[in-house]
């Protein structure tokens, strides 16, 4: 696991413009996603430079250094994550006549001499892994930039006056001379909406994301683009469906024991690593079921590490625990303290990089610091949800539709009124909504977090408008912006015609694997562990799993109410079931109480009316009146107050983040 960076400016005018300090300096603002080294290659006249920071994992000798250059010198190659099937790799491309000159074994290399062989869409339609990479072509003068299927590891694209930059974070931009992008209007309307920039999308106008699943093309002297898919995960769903369809008569058992055999081989494949390596654990079915898969392959006690909370409404650890003992691993809890917590927090935005409100990323990053004092790699359970149908919205949403979908929308109009949520209303209109919710199976304290349900039920048209009443945080986020009244972002995957065949428990599954995934989950954990300079697995998320688990029926997955079924078929062959039977919990914490209590001061120091008007993106108005009411204790707005203080934050963060070195515009 590395960070990566680089400058592409155009000839002619490029010329001496790439210095080896920026390049340097954009480094240094990745070093810890690479402590153990840094790489700097530079090629002047052809206006290419390219960085790397080095968190060795595989051959740890300096034969694994980056930049690489490929056998025969046409390529060089920076690279971010892991191969985890680069040693079949290695025999397929010897087999298919490449010549081995192995300088040490680690899976850049192997890259390299893959695309010498294949190419390189070709090499990753081939590759199991997480990565992002840029890829220096010195015979077609071209730089390609490419990311993994799902979106585990980030890759930005910075526009420059005469060329562009690329990074795995932000920060290191602001080493550019001259990088004073402005905020991304949707973006925002979007991080206030759902918490959490989309995917799809860059806080800044001037950058953007590589697409998971593509290669973008540059050419270096014109700067022209072209993208290139080499996977398209929704056509894959979409197969994997389709097969799934003529399966419907086989046996269920047969089902997991088909899963497991896959399962095994990525868990495996994913415990390779030359330094040390363990697995988070929850207590959960999904990280239990890694774990479980680890311990069963592993010669010795896997390390295993959980994190446990003062308050017993929010602590799972003893449930980890007893798994832990089930297993035989060298288990370790970590109790958070909220002294620890709080500290954390005004922390946060320089983690995250972008704003980011999943108030689950507190814990997240206290498990990561603590876990890495012991390991490099840890596997994580992440990924389960979205592929195997974990998350209650895949039960319940679904059937809150066939509800209200048979219900005239003349008649659905008197739940109106009802959208501003189920706290402080009158108790008819309460008791409408929470009856509707009894009807569907959805436990009111569900609709607690989904106020809105009932405007919705209004309006809804579609099984999307239920999926974004139980995601969003925020229906109408404009109000609270200074700049314009834009329609917030709509996810790509709600106008991918082919997810209309799907059925509504496999759309929504479909849309958080494409949308919720990579833009909330992964950068969730992936900033968290790699400002720590810890690696995280990820075997739910290897498209082996993912081409398995489409490939089964809906009832292996969702059933009797319940989601990730063949999972816990599978983990009942591993922990007693009386170990699992409990309802899902989440990494929560506290957030509407610290609002009001220990972290009063520090958010109304961002919420100020000076502090508001210096971040120059924010309405004080609709701010205090947020604040107000959650602070009477009447409202509980502390959700959405918690995206404005991270956006406060964040604003604040970036202004600090920005080099004092002197600004000077690169040259048209």
């Amino acid at each position: 696991m590395c960070g990566i960076a680089g400058i592409l400016v155009r000839r002619p005018s490029g010329q001496g413009l790439l210095e080896e300090s920026v390049l340097h300096a954009m480094g240094v603002a990745l070093a810890h996603r690479g402590p153990d080294a840094e790489g700097v290659w530079l090629d002047a006249p052809a206006g290419i430079g390219l960085a790397h920071r080095r968190l060795s994992i595989l051959d740890l000798s300096p034969a694994g250094a980056q930049p690489m250059l490929s056998q025969d010198g046409r390529f060089v190659l920076v690279f971010n994550g892991e191969i985890y099937n680069h040693l079949d790799l290695r025999q397929d491309v010897e087999r298919d006549g490449w010549v081995a000159d192995w300088r040490g074994h680690s899976d850049t290399e192997t890259l390299l001499a893959a695309i010498e062989r294949w190419g390189l869409r070709g090499t990753l339609e081939r590759a199991c892994g997480m990565f992002a990479l840029a890829l220096w072509d010195r015979e077609r003068n071209r730089l390609s930039l490419a990311r993994d299927r799902t979106g585990e590891k980030p890759l930005y694209l910075a526009e420059l006056t005469d060329g562009l930059a690329f990074a795995s974070e932000l920060q290191a931009f602001a080493a550019l001379p001259g990088f004073a992008p402005r905020h991304d209007a949707d973006a925002l309307q979007a991080f206030l909406a759902t918490s959490v920039v989309p995917d799809s999308a860059c806080v800044f106008e001037a950058a953007r994301k590589v697409r998971p699943g593509t290669i973008l093309h540059i050419a270096g002297d014109t700067a022209e683009e072209r993208e290139e898919v080499y996977c398209d995960i929704v056509s894959l769903m979409a197969e994997g469906r389709a097969a799934a369809v003529r399966r419907t008569s086989e046996d269920d058992a047969g089902f997991a024991k088909e899963l497991e055999t896959v399962l095994e081989e990525v868990v495996a494949s994913q415990m390779i690593s030359d330094v040390p390596l363990g697995s988070f654990l929850s207590g959960g079915v999904d990280s239990s079921l890694v774990t479980a898969l680890m311990q069963s392959v592993s010669e010795r006690p896997v390390r295993t590490f959980t994190i446990g909370f003062e308050e017993a409404g929010y602590d799972e650890s003893r449930h980890a625990e007893a798994v832990a003992e089930h297993l035989g691993t060298e288990h370790t809890t970590y109790r958070l303290t909220e002294d620890e917590a709080l500290e954390l927090v005004p922390k946060l935005p320089k983690i995250y990089g972008e704003p980011f409100a999943d108030s689950s990323q507190i814990p997240t990053a206290l498990l990561c610091a603590h876990a890495r004092d012991a390991v490099t790699v840890a596997l994580t359970g992440d990924g389960g949800d979205e592929v195997f149908g974990g998350y209650n919205r895949h039960v319940l949403g679904p059937k809150l539709w066939s509800r209200i979908e048979r219900v005239p929308r003349i008649l659905r109009r008197t739940a109106g009124p009802l959208g501003r949520g189920v706290q402080g209303l009158g108790g008819g209109q309460s008791r409408f909504l929470r009856s509707i919710a009894r009807r569907a199976g959805l436990p009111t304290s569900t609709l607690d977090k989904a106020g809105r349900l009932g405007e919705v039920a209004a309006s809804a048209s579609s099984i999307a408008d239920i999926h974004a009443a139980l995601t969003r945080g925020i229906d109408d986020p404009e109000k609270l912006l200074a700049a314009g009244e834009n329609a917030p972002m709509t996810a790509e995957a709600i106008r991918d015609d082919r997810l209309q065949a799907f059925a509504a428990e496999e759309w929504m599954m479909a849309l958080d694997t494409l949308d919720y995934l990579p833009s909330d989950i992964l950068p969730k954990v992936d900033r968290a562990a790699m400002h720590v300079s810890l690696e995280t697995r990820a075997p739910f998320l290897d498209v082996r799993t993912i081409e398995a688990a489409w490939r089964l029926p809906l009832r292996a997955k969702i059933r009797d109410g319940r989601g990730k079924q063949v999972l816990r078929e599978i983990l009942d062959r591993h922990v007693p079931r009386g170990l699992m039977e409990r309802p899902k919990q989440g990494f929560a914490v506290p957030i509407d109480r610290w609002l009001r209590g220990e972290l009063r001061n520090w958010a109304e120091n961002l919420l100020s009316s000076e502090a508001i008007h210096e971040g120059g993106v924010l309405r004080f108005e609709p701010v205090r009146d947020l604040w107000n009411a959650h602070q009477s204790g009447q409202q509980n707005h502390g959700q959405t107050l918690w995206a404005i203080v991270m956006l406060q934050a964040w604003l604040r963060e970036w202004r600090s983040t920005k080099t004092p070195r002197p600004q000077t515009v690169l040259p048209a």
